[in-house]
Protein backbone atom coordinates (compact mmCIF):
# COMPACT_ATOMS: atom_id res chain seq x y z
CA UNK A 1 0.00 0.00 0.00
CA UNK A 2 2.84 2.38 0.87
CA UNK A 3 4.50 1.62 -2.47
CA UNK A 4 1.27 2.45 -4.29
CA UNK A 5 0.89 5.80 -2.54
CA UNK A 6 4.55 6.56 -3.24
CA UNK A 7 4.06 5.89 -6.96
CA UNK A 8 0.89 8.00 -6.97
CA UNK A 9 2.74 10.87 -5.32
CA UNK A 10 5.59 10.63 -7.82
CA UNK A 11 3.19 10.55 -10.76
CA UNK A 12 1.30 13.60 -9.59
CA UNK A 13 4.51 15.51 -8.80
CA UNK A 14 6.00 16.30 -5.43
CA UNK A 15 4.92 19.47 -3.60
CA UNK A 16 8.43 20.90 -4.01
CA UNK A 17 8.32 20.35 -7.76
CA UNK A 18 4.86 21.90 -8.03
CA UNK A 19 6.02 24.94 -6.05
CA UNK A 20 9.08 25.24 -8.30
CA UNK A 21 6.94 25.30 -11.42
CA UNK A 22 4.58 27.74 -9.72
CA UNK A 23 7.48 30.16 -9.17
CA UNK A 24 8.98 29.63 -12.63
CA UNK A 25 6.04 30.82 -14.72
CA UNK A 26 5.64 34.21 -12.99
CA UNK A 27 9.41 34.71 -13.25
CA UNK A 28 9.36 33.95 -16.99
CA UNK A 29 6.46 36.36 -17.43
CA UNK A 30 8.36 39.08 -15.58
CA UNK A 31 11.51 38.35 -17.58
CA UNK A 32 9.56 38.68 -20.83
CA UNK A 33 8.34 42.12 -19.75
CA UNK A 34 11.83 43.04 -18.56
CA UNK A 35 13.24 42.20 -22.02
CA UNK A 36 10.77 44.66 -23.66
CA UNK A 37 9.11 42.32 -26.20
CA UNK A 38 8.84 44.88 -29.02
CA UNK A 39 12.62 45.33 -28.98
CA UNK A 40 13.17 41.56 -28.88
CA UNK A 41 10.95 41.14 -31.94
CA UNK A 42 12.74 44.02 -33.69
CA UNK A 43 16.17 42.54 -32.99
CA UNK A 44 15.10 39.05 -34.11
CA UNK A 45 13.70 40.36 -37.38
CA UNK A 46 16.69 42.61 -38.09
CA UNK A 47 19.17 39.74 -37.64
CA UNK A 48 17.07 37.38 -39.77
CA UNK A 49 16.35 40.05 -42.37
CA UNK A 50 20.00 40.96 -42.92
CA UNK A 51 20.84 37.27 -43.08
CA UNK A 52 18.25 36.75 -45.84
CA UNK A 53 19.57 39.74 -47.80
CA UNK A 54 23.02 38.18 -47.68
CA UNK A 55 21.54 34.83 -48.67
CA UNK A 56 19.81 36.40 -51.70
CA UNK A 57 23.19 37.19 -53.26
CA UNK A 58 24.50 33.64 -53.60
CA UNK A 59 25.70 34.11 -57.18
CA UNK A 60 28.13 36.93 -56.47
CA UNK A 61 29.06 36.28 -52.87
CA UNK A 62 29.60 33.20 -50.74
CA UNK A 63 26.30 32.10 -49.23
CA UNK A 64 26.17 32.60 -45.46
CA UNK A 65 25.80 29.41 -43.47
CA UNK A 66 22.61 28.78 -41.54
CA UNK A 67 24.79 27.44 -38.73
CA UNK A 68 25.89 30.99 -37.85
CA UNK A 69 22.36 32.42 -37.72
CA UNK A 70 21.30 30.95 -34.36
CA UNK A 71 24.39 31.98 -32.33
CA UNK A 72 24.34 35.42 -33.97
CA UNK A 73 20.67 35.83 -33.06
CA UNK A 74 21.28 34.65 -29.49
CA UNK A 75 24.21 37.06 -29.02
CA UNK A 76 22.14 39.98 -30.30
CA UNK A 77 19.16 39.07 -28.11
CA UNK A 78 21.39 38.87 -25.04
CA UNK A 79 22.78 42.29 -25.94
CA UNK A 80 19.21 43.57 -26.34
CA UNK A 81 18.24 42.40 -22.84
CA UNK A 82 21.40 43.99 -21.40
CA UNK A 83 20.61 47.38 -22.94
CA UNK A 84 16.90 47.56 -22.06
CA UNK A 85 17.53 46.03 -18.63
CA UNK A 86 20.18 48.60 -17.76
CA UNK A 87 17.80 51.35 -18.77
CA UNK A 88 15.10 50.00 -16.44
CA UNK A 89 17.52 49.71 -13.51
CA UNK A 90 18.34 53.40 -13.79
CA UNK A 91 14.72 54.47 -14.41
CA UNK A 92 12.81 52.68 -11.63
CA UNK A 93 11.37 55.86 -10.12
CA UNK A 94 10.39 57.25 -13.54
CA UNK A 95 8.88 53.94 -14.64
CA UNK A 96 6.67 53.83 -11.54
CA UNK A 97 4.89 56.80 -13.12
CA UNK A 98 5.28 56.11 -16.85
CA UNK A 99 5.42 52.30 -17.03
CA UNK A 100 4.23 50.81 -13.71
CA UNK A 101 3.73 47.39 -15.34
CA UNK A 102 7.48 46.84 -15.81
CA UNK A 103 8.88 44.25 -13.34
CA UNK A 104 11.25 46.58 -11.49
CA UNK A 105 8.64 49.31 -11.14
CA UNK A 106 5.98 46.82 -10.01
CA UNK A 107 8.27 44.96 -7.60
CA UNK A 108 8.28 41.65 -9.51
CA UNK A 109 12.07 41.94 -9.80
CA UNK A 110 14.46 43.36 -7.25
CA UNK A 111 17.39 45.50 -8.34
CA UNK A 112 19.71 42.65 -7.41
CA UNK A 113 17.82 40.28 -9.73
CA UNK A 114 17.86 42.85 -12.52
CA UNK A 115 21.61 43.46 -12.15
CA UNK A 116 22.21 39.70 -12.24
CA UNK A 117 20.23 39.35 -15.48
CA UNK A 118 22.00 42.33 -17.05
CA UNK A 119 25.45 41.05 -16.07
CA UNK A 120 24.78 37.52 -17.38
CA UNK A 121 23.22 38.63 -20.69
CA UNK A 122 25.94 41.22 -21.31
CA UNK A 123 28.69 38.66 -20.70
CA UNK A 124 26.96 36.04 -22.88
CA UNK A 125 26.52 38.54 -25.71
CA UNK A 126 30.24 39.36 -25.75
CA UNK A 127 31.41 35.75 -25.33
CA UNK A 128 29.24 34.42 -28.15
CA UNK A 129 30.17 37.34 -30.41
CA UNK A 130 33.87 36.70 -29.72
CA UNK A 131 33.35 33.04 -30.67
CA UNK A 132 31.55 33.99 -33.90
CA UNK A 133 34.11 36.45 -35.22
CA UNK A 134 35.47 39.99 -35.28
CA UNK A 135 32.58 41.62 -37.14
CA UNK A 136 29.93 40.33 -34.75
CA UNK A 137 32.14 41.17 -31.76
CA UNK A 138 32.49 44.74 -33.04
CA UNK A 139 28.74 44.98 -33.69
CA UNK A 140 27.75 43.69 -30.25
CA UNK A 141 30.57 45.46 -28.39
CA UNK A 142 29.85 48.91 -29.86
CA UNK A 143 26.11 48.43 -29.29
CA UNK A 144 26.65 47.57 -25.62
CA UNK A 145 28.98 50.54 -25.11
CA UNK A 146 26.44 52.94 -26.60
CA UNK A 147 23.61 51.31 -24.60
CA UNK A 148 25.64 51.72 -21.41
CA UNK A 149 26.42 55.38 -22.14
CA UNK A 150 22.73 55.94 -22.92
CA UNK A 151 21.48 54.82 -19.49
CA UNK A 152 24.27 54.72 -16.93
CA UNK A 153 25.50 57.73 -14.92
CA UNK A 154 27.53 59.82 -15.05
CA UNK A 155 27.20 60.01 -18.84
CA UNK A 156 23.49 59.04 -19.14
CA UNK A 157 22.99 60.40 -22.65
CA UNK A 158 19.23 59.84 -22.48
CA UNK A 159 19.04 63.15 -20.56
CA UNK A 160 19.74 65.01 -23.80
CA UNK A 161 17.25 64.71 -26.71
CA UNK A 162 19.84 64.94 -29.49
CA UNK A 163 22.25 62.43 -27.95
CA UNK A 164 19.42 60.09 -26.96
CA UNK A 165 18.10 60.01 -30.52
CA UNK A 166 21.60 59.61 -31.90
CA UNK A 167 22.24 56.57 -29.68
CA UNK A 168 19.05 54.82 -30.75
CA UNK A 169 19.24 55.31 -34.51
CA UNK A 170 22.99 54.74 -34.63
CA UNK A 171 22.64 51.28 -33.08
CA UNK A 172 19.38 50.23 -34.74
CA UNK A 173 20.12 51.89 -38.06
CA UNK A 174 23.81 51.72 -38.87
CA UNK A 175 25.67 49.40 -36.51
CA UNK A 176 23.22 46.50 -36.60
CA UNK A 177 22.62 46.45 -40.36
CA UNK A 178 26.16 47.10 -41.55
CA UNK A 179 27.84 45.06 -38.83
CA UNK A 180 25.63 42.02 -39.29
CA UNK A 181 26.03 42.07 -43.06
CA UNK A 182 29.82 42.19 -42.70
CA UNK A 183 29.55 39.30 -40.25
CA UNK A 184 27.39 37.14 -42.51
CA UNK A 185 29.64 37.81 -45.51
CA UNK A 186 32.97 37.88 -43.74
CA UNK A 187 33.74 41.42 -44.84
CA UNK A 188 33.36 43.82 -47.75
CA UNK A 189 31.82 44.75 -50.12
CA UNK A 190 28.59 46.08 -48.62
CA UNK A 191 25.93 45.81 -51.31
CA UNK A 192 23.71 48.72 -52.45
CA UNK A 193 20.66 46.88 -51.05
CA UNK A 194 22.19 46.94 -47.59
CA UNK A 195 23.02 50.64 -47.84
CA UNK A 196 19.43 51.36 -48.90
CA UNK A 197 17.98 49.37 -46.00
CA UNK A 198 20.42 51.04 -43.61
CA UNK A 199 19.38 54.52 -44.79
CA UNK A 200 15.70 53.62 -44.43
CA UNK A 201 16.16 52.20 -40.92
CA UNK A 202 18.36 55.13 -39.84
CA UNK A 203 15.67 57.65 -40.71
CA UNK A 204 12.85 55.41 -39.47
CA UNK A 205 14.58 54.85 -36.14
CA UNK A 206 14.97 58.60 -35.74
CA UNK A 207 11.16 58.80 -35.85
CA UNK A 208 10.96 56.07 -33.19
CA UNK A 209 13.55 57.88 -31.06
CA UNK A 210 11.70 61.20 -31.03
CA UNK A 211 8.27 59.58 -30.62
CA UNK A 212 9.19 57.17 -27.81
CA UNK A 213 8.96 59.82 -25.08
CA UNK A 214 5.51 61.08 -26.05
CA UNK A 215 3.61 58.62 -23.81
CA UNK A 216 6.00 59.33 -20.88
CA UNK A 217 5.70 63.08 -20.40
CA UNK A 218 4.52 63.03 -16.78
CA UNK A 219 7.42 61.01 -15.37
CA UNK A 220 9.99 62.79 -17.55
CA UNK A 221 8.73 66.19 -16.36
CA UNK A 222 8.88 65.21 -12.70
CA UNK A 223 12.42 63.85 -12.95
CA UNK A 224 13.80 66.60 -15.21
CA UNK A 225 14.44 64.36 -18.23
CA UNK A 226 14.57 66.77 -21.16
CA UNK A 227 12.82 65.38 -24.23
CA UNK A 228 11.71 66.85 -27.54
CA UNK A 229 8.11 66.32 -26.46
CA UNK A 230 8.57 68.54 -23.40
CA UNK A 231 10.59 71.07 -25.40
CA UNK A 232 8.51 71.34 -28.58
CA UNK A 233 5.14 69.96 -27.51
CA UNK A 234 3.28 66.78 -28.44
CA UNK A 235 1.70 68.10 -31.63
CA UNK A 236 5.01 69.30 -33.09
CA UNK A 237 6.79 66.02 -32.31
CA UNK A 238 3.86 63.99 -33.65
CA UNK A 239 3.88 65.92 -36.93
CA UNK A 240 7.67 65.68 -37.22
CA UNK A 241 7.68 61.91 -36.70
CA UNK A 242 4.86 61.50 -39.23
CA UNK A 243 6.78 63.46 -41.89
CA UNK A 244 9.96 61.55 -41.17
CA UNK A 245 8.15 58.23 -41.67
CA UNK A 246 6.55 59.51 -44.87
CA UNK A 247 9.98 60.43 -46.23
CA UNK A 248 11.18 56.90 -45.46
CA UNK A 249 8.53 55.24 -47.59
CA UNK A 250 8.77 57.71 -50.46
CA UNK A 251 12.56 57.47 -50.36
CA UNK A 252 12.53 53.68 -50.49
CA UNK A 253 10.12 53.81 -53.44
CA UNK A 254 12.57 56.00 -55.35
CA UNK A 255 15.60 53.97 -54.26
CA UNK A 256 14.00 50.77 -55.55
CA UNK A 257 14.41 52.11 -59.12
CA UNK A 258 18.15 52.45 -58.52
CA UNK A 259 18.32 49.02 -56.84
CA UNK A 260 16.54 47.14 -59.64
CA UNK A 261 17.06 44.35 -60.68
CA UNK A 262 18.68 43.31 -57.37
CA UNK A 263 15.24 43.85 -55.78
CA UNK A 264 11.78 43.17 -57.13
CA UNK A 265 10.68 46.67 -58.16
CA UNK A 266 6.85 46.17 -58.37
CA UNK A 267 6.75 44.36 -55.01
CA UNK A 268 8.86 46.95 -53.18
CA UNK A 269 7.05 50.00 -54.59
CA UNK A 270 3.55 48.57 -54.10
CA UNK A 271 4.07 47.43 -50.52
CA UNK A 272 5.70 50.70 -49.44
CA UNK A 273 3.00 52.87 -50.99
CA UNK A 274 0.34 50.73 -49.29
CA UNK A 275 2.06 51.08 -45.92
CA UNK A 276 2.36 54.82 -46.45
CA UNK A 277 -1.39 54.97 -47.02
CA UNK A 278 -2.08 52.92 -43.88
CA UNK A 279 0.25 55.17 -41.89
CA UNK A 280 -1.56 58.28 -43.09
CA UNK A 281 -5.01 56.94 -42.24
CA UNK A 282 -3.89 55.59 -38.86
CA UNK A 283 -2.24 58.88 -37.88
CA UNK A 284 -5.46 60.83 -38.51
CA UNK A 285 -7.22 58.88 -35.75
CA UNK A 286 -4.69 59.53 -32.97
CA UNK A 287 -6.03 61.54 -30.03
CA UNK A 288 -3.06 63.41 -28.60
CA UNK A 289 -4.98 64.06 -25.40
CA UNK A 290 -4.99 60.34 -24.65
CA UNK A 291 -1.78 58.71 -23.44
CA UNK A 292 -3.24 55.32 -24.36
CA UNK A 293 -3.86 56.43 -27.95
CA UNK A 294 -0.31 57.81 -28.19
CA UNK A 295 1.16 54.59 -26.79
CA UNK A 296 -0.92 52.53 -29.26
CA UNK A 297 0.37 54.58 -32.19
CA UNK A 298 3.93 54.15 -30.92
CA UNK A 299 3.43 50.37 -30.97
CA UNK A 300 1.98 50.71 -34.48
CA UNK A 301 5.20 52.45 -35.58
CA UNK A 302 7.17 49.50 -34.21
CA UNK A 303 4.99 47.14 -36.24
CA UNK A 304 5.88 49.09 -39.38
CA UNK A 305 9.53 48.74 -38.36
CA UNK A 306 9.07 44.98 -38.04
CA UNK A 307 7.43 44.79 -41.46
CA UNK A 308 10.39 46.42 -43.19
CA UNK A 309 12.66 43.57 -42.12
CA UNK A 310 10.18 41.17 -43.71
CA UNK A 311 9.33 43.06 -46.90
CA UNK A 312 12.78 44.23 -47.94
CA UNK A 313 14.46 40.79 -47.69
CA UNK A 314 11.52 39.31 -49.63
CA UNK A 315 12.06 41.93 -52.34
CA UNK A 316 15.74 40.92 -52.47
CA UNK A 317 14.88 37.22 -52.66
CA UNK A 318 12.39 37.92 -55.47
CA UNK A 319 14.81 40.17 -57.34
CA UNK A 320 17.52 39.27 -59.82
CA UNK A 321 21.13 38.60 -58.85
CA UNK A 322 23.81 41.26 -59.27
Amino acid sequence: MSRLSSKTSAASGSPDRIRAWGHLFPWLSAFWKFSRPHTIIGTSLSVTGVFLIALAETRSLASPSFSCLIPTLFACLCGNVYIVGLNQIEDVAIDRINKPHLPLASGEFSKHQAWTIVAITGALALLIAFWQGKFLLATVGISLMIGTAYSLPPIRLKRFPLWASLCIFTVRGAIVNLGLFLHFHNGLPILPQVWALTAFILVFTFAIAIFKDMPDTEGDRQYNITTLTLTLGQQAVFNLSRWVLTSCYLGMGLASIWLSPAVNLPFLVTTHLLLLGVLGLRSLRVNLQSQTAIADFYQFIWKLFFLEYLLFPIACLLGGRV
